[in-house]
């Protein structure tokens, strides 16, 4: 057997698989589907999925194997960051961003998928972009063009005229209106549809006003209830799962009522909204990490003092309500809007998932055990298991003692290949 360290193999995260067989060894392990830490774990991989799962000393090494040695770290799976925005740049608030071209969003875009990865975040759902960028960059990926994530693309979000989806920063004359804004049960079944077409893998809808839109407001629900049950209904037709995008009460329960699958932001949840949703099954994706970022940066980045106030308003409420939430049992995912705030920093928001309630095994579990089951994908992502794809992270330490140990992720590996040591 070839034993080659891991920066050996530093190679692309996009190369195709090849018929080799790579040994991983590290000194702890955490089984997010166990729920429990195994010492000295060794993984066998061939062609990028997971073939064996055990301890060293008790599994025998293929011969002409590479290895891939871990000692002093902490394996756990790649991490699944179910809410980005990969085209995104917090840099760039308000009308800051009209100094650019089109396509500017795009290509900057490369760079943050690059982000992501060497964050741990080795799957990613991307929840609405502009001219199909995300479903580029899960193509250039998959044809080794483009070093980035797994990405579950969701493409243009479906909203109302109007709306938190739709183009609300210029004036009339611009005629500005987003091809996903659709009025009335069939117009937006339509969008769906139209989504679909051009490679979205998930429908993002909005189902309330947002923070950084212009003329809405987190609580106003903008979607009737007939809309939103019309959208899931042809989602799930077509084996598509829906996001809805929802901070007010009203809307968060008029979504989950209609069968959505996953309430994003879920802000201003009540206690109604908690009990549907733990009845329904319905996941929460709440994103309680980025307002530190927009209350730091946002001014100087160009963001409206209208949107820094919707933020400031609805922050502290959302945190509580997501101790509230877990506390009642609901299922939860995790989900930074990564874009909001640098990608790099998506990490980050484990703390704070641990500071309002969860325990660092129940947040790590939100990013990778739950995250693949609301997103169907559980034969192939997150959990370090037999069948599927060999994607693993590296931490130094215990972050099952320090989550914040995840803040900086040592080594990245994807489909088996090393793409960050």
């Amino acid at each position: 057997m070839k034993k080659i360290v891991a920066g050996a193999l530093l190679a692309a995260a996009a190369m195709p698989a090849h018929a080799e067989t790579v040994v991983i060894t590290a000194d702890r392990m955490v089984d997010v589907l166990a729920g429990k830490v195994i010492e000295q774990p060794v993984i066998i991989a061939t062609d990028g999925r997971i073939v064996s799962v055990g301890r060293q000393g008790s599994v025998t090494f293929p011969e002409k194997a590479k290895r891939i040695d871990l000692a002093g770290k902490t394996i756990l799976p790649g991490l699944i960051d179910m809410h980005v925005h990969l085209e995104a740049n917090p840099k760039y608030g308000g009308y800051t961003n009209l100094q650019f071209t089109d396509m500017f969003w795009t290509v900057q875009g490369v760079g943050n998928a690059r982000a992501m990865l060497d964050a741990g975040f080795t799957t990613v759902r991307n929840l609405g972009t502009f001219d199909y960028a995300d479903v580029a960059y899960k193509q250039a990926i998959e044809e080794g063009l483009m070093i980035g994530p797994r990405i579950v693309p969701a493409a243009y979000a479906i909203g109302a005229t109007g709306s938190h989806c739709d183009s609300t920063y210029l004036p009339p004359s611009y005629k500005s209106k987003s091809p996903g804004v659709g009025d009335g049960p069939q117009e937006v079944r339509q969008r769906v549809r139209e989504q679909r077409k051009y490679g979205a893998e998930v429908i993002k809808i909005c189902a309330t006003g947002g923070v950084f839109s212009r003329n809405t407001e987190p609580g106003q629900q903008q979607m009737a209830e007939e809309e939103l049950r019309a959208i899931a209904d042809e989602a799930h037709l077509w084996g598509l799962k829906v996001a809805a995008h929802a901070h007010g009460a009203a809307g968060i329960k008029a979504a989950i009522r209609s069968g959505i699958d996953t309430i994003e932001h879920a802000s201003l949840i009540d206690d109604e909204g908690i009990k549907l949703a733990r009845e329904r099954g319905a996941w929460l994706s709440m994103d309680i990490f980025n307002t530190e970022y927009t209350q730091a940066e946002g001014k100087n980045n160009g963001v409206l003092e209208d949107n820094l106030r919707k933020d400031r308003e609805v922050a502290q409420i959302q945190r509580d309500n997501f101790r509230k939430a877990h506390a009642a049992g609901v299922k939860m995912v995790f989900g930074s809007d990564a874009g909001v705030m640098p990608h790099s920093t998506a990490g980050g928001q484990f703390r704070y998932m641990v500071e309002y309630g969860m325990t660092p095994m129940e947040a790590i579990q939100a990013a990778t055990r739950n995250a693949a089951q609301a997103l169907g994908r559980e034969k192939d992502v997150g959990a370090i298991a037999v069948g599927r794809y060999a994607d693993i992270i590296a931490v130094d330490g215990d972050p099952l003692a320090n989550v914040r140990q995840l803040e900086q992720v040592a080594t990245v590996i994807k489909g088996g290949e090393v793409v960050k040591d």
